[in-house]
């Protein structure tokens, strides 16, 4: 299991959340999503196998164009 983390400038609201949230859901091997609006990061657990690709691609189909890893 890895946890990685993402910031996403553009979520600002519970929309922002539950778009999100339902899109990396939906990553084969993903277990959690969580979203948090103070600091606009989306913090993932996934299965190590879980390409960071796949999880930045389905925030980008949430809507959310701007994503960067969080080191």
């Amino acid at each position: 299991m890895k946890t990685e983390k993402f910031l996403v400038p553009a979520v600002s609201c519970q929309h922002c959340v539950r778009a999100v949230t339902t899109e990396v859901s939906k990553v084969a091997g993903v277990s959690a999503v969580q979203v948090d609006l103070t600091s606009k990061v989306v913090t993932v657990e996934a299965g190590d196998t879980v390409a960071s690709a796949a999880i930045v691609a389905a925030i980008q189909e949430a809507g959310y164009d701007e994503v960067a890893a969080v080191v």
